[in-house]
């Protein structure tokens, strides 16, 4: 039953931003979806959601599905070459990864019963709902730019005062340590995904042998602040330093709009701040950071990964904290709510899988608590964090430093302890 209603509340809500998408003359997530069977399919998780489907499958049968995936795609390469069909950017693979997944749901139906039936289906969904999670976060992002006219831009900005304007000054040392910083970080920033990929299937590598998932994973996680965080971006839309005081991401689209062109080599002045119009194409989705929502669940769930996977967490967070400030995408005060929208969830879902004990319940109730604190104070508290970053500055990596803390110290309560064995003390030899 819980399958079944997940299911129904999924479908409707895909077909609601269908809905909406449709309103704005743009395809929804079913749509793009389902061209994605047949026309070149836009970059996007396609077979990173295969690999996620084949974690259910025997090393032979992944082997076969994959080769089937490569099969189809070469099959659909030739024909388009043949008709000089377009590429969407330049890309051109993925439709077999799609093929690949509906084939075994249909495998699945016809072919399993029981318990297989049911490993292989959940196998294919969660490898679909990564691949849907992308266009749903395109509609998501399409919304909310033409949904809110103003944005708040001019708030967070005074209320990044109080940590003394860290997105202009990483700016300016990505600049100045260009071209090789620009290029580490844009690699790092667009390939979020695949880092969390990664240590997902690092996590689920023995689902085939067991027969099933662990209660918690990485990709449950990402899929929440996906599917929430937009739902922020509606009450809170904030376009970016690069966008509201610079030239934006193209270098030219955001000067018309933009306060004044000061990003990144001069800190905006301390002025009364107000809502400001912005255009109708970019996304207002700097509030919370979900990359820095992201990039924390997933340095979280490689700490129980090997030293090089660890390693390559913790690389991927801070990298990713210093890409979105270095381009100009967020605001410090975006970061530090992104930290606390991630252990919040995070929290959350380890308490559903845990079942809802007290400690689980406080810190959800905390974590929130500070979540909607810090909005409220950057939207109406601007000016006198501005005026004193001595007190708010530390204030602001409190309230998230707490957070850390409050989660590290329930997941301590959550592990098992481990009592030492006693040494048994040895026994005379019978006479």
């Amino acid at each position: 039953m819980l399958w079944v209603t997940t299911g129904v509340v999924a479908l409707g809500f895909l077909i609601a931003l269908e809905i909406a998408a449709r309103r704005y003359g743009q395809p929804g997530p079913i749509t793009s979806q389902v061209e994605a069977l047949i026309f070149a399919p836009k970059p996007g998780p396609l077979y990173g959601g295969m690999a996620l489907m084949m974690v259910v499958l025997t090393w032979r049968q992944r082997f076969i599905a994959a080769g089937a995936a490569i099969g189809i795609d070469i099959v659909f390469l030739l024909v388009r070459w043949a008709a000089d069909a377009k590429m969407a950017d330049g890309h051109s693979f993925g439709n077999g990864a799609l093929w690949v997944m509906l084939g075994c749901a249909v495998i699945a139906v016809t072919r399993r019963t029981g318990r297989e039936r049911v490993l292989l289906l959940k196998g294919v969904g969660l490898g679909l709902l990564l691949v849907a999670g992308r266009k749903i976060g395109d509609t998501w992002l399409l919304i909310t730019a033409k949904t809110r006219s103003v944005v708040l831009d001019q708030y967070v900005a005074t209320a990044d005062q109080a940590l003394g304007n860290p997105s202009w000054l990483a700016g300016r040392i990505v600049k100045a340590t260009g071209p090789i910083s620009t290029h580490v970080l844009q690699l790092v920033y667009a390939q979020l995904a695949v880092a969390a990929l990664v240590v997902a299937l690092y996590q689920l590598r023995n689902v085939a042998v067991e027969r099933g998932f662990p209660g918690h994973h990485l990709i449950r996680t990402f899929l929440v602040i996906g599917l929430l965080g937009p739902a922020v971006y509606m009450i809170f839309p904030v376009v970016g330093p690069v966008f509201a005081y610079g030239p934006g991401a193209s270098g030219t689209g955001g000067v018309q709009w933009a306060v004044a062109d000061l990003w990144p080599d001069t800190p905006p002045p301390i002025n009364t701040p107000h809502p400001m119009s912005y255009d109708g194409i970019t996304p207002r989705n700097c509030m919370p950071s979900l990359h820095t929502a992201w990039a924390t669940a997933i340095f979280i769930h490689s700490r129980r990964a090997p030293r090089m996977l660890r390693f390559a967490g913790t690389f991927w967070l801070i990298a990713t904290l210093a890409a979105t400030l270095g381009f100009g995408y967020h605001y410090g005060v975006d970061l530090v709510v992104g930290v606390v929208f991630a252990l919040t969830i995070e929290a959350a879902l380890r308490s559903l899988d845990r079942g809802w004990e007290r400690p689980g319940i406080q810190l959800v109730i905390y974590g929130a608590t500070v979540f909607a604190a810090l909005l409220v104070s950057y939207r109406y508290l601007p000016m006198e964090m501005a005026r004193h970053p001595e007190v708010f500055g530390p204030l602001l990596v409190l309230a998230m430093t707490s957070v850390v803390y409050a989660y590290r110290r329930t997941v301590k309560l959550w592990e098992p302890t481990v009592a030492p064995l006693r040494q048994l003390e040895p026994q005379p030899e019978p006479v």
